[in-house]
């Protein structure tokens, strides 16, 4: 009986295991190749964004002129192909040629010059 409940528990132990899914993971289609990312200002914090949602640069959202609110992007930096998952939440970017308006805690992850304020990504959204 013992050895029955060991082997039960370890079998649900890699099921669970095998069913996570880990930050970032999923299935996305391209949607730029060559887009140009920024990120908000703080003087943006507590604002309310376009989807009525609060703004927080500490949190993993971004602005885009057309993608719907609530897509999955996956936000690429071409430089060093480090990446992050981002929720659309608001309008813009409308200003510097720039495609998507990322937070700092975004941004910050996946740029390797903290002094530059744009960066060239590949976005891909969510399927």
């Amino acid at each position: 009986m013992r050895r029955l409940l060991l082997v039960l528990t370890i079998a649900i132990t890699f099921l669970a295991a095998a069913c996570s899914s880990s930050k970032g993971s999923g299935s996305y289609k391209v949607y730029d190749k060559k887009a140009a990312a920024c990120y908000y200002a703080d003087k943006f914090n507590g604002r309310e964004t376009a989807s009525g949602e609060k703004f927080s640069n500490s949190k993993y959202t971004a602005a885009h002129r057309k993608l719907p609110f609530g897509t999955k992007v996956k936000v690429t930096n071409l430089a060093n192909s480090k990446s992050v998952v981002v929720t659309i939440n608001d309008r813009g970017p409308f200003s510097g040629g720039n495609d998507i308006d990322l937070t700092k805690k975004a941004f910050m992850e996946i740029t390797d010059n903290k002094n530059h304020g744009q960066i060239k990504v590949l976005l891909e959204v969510s399927k």
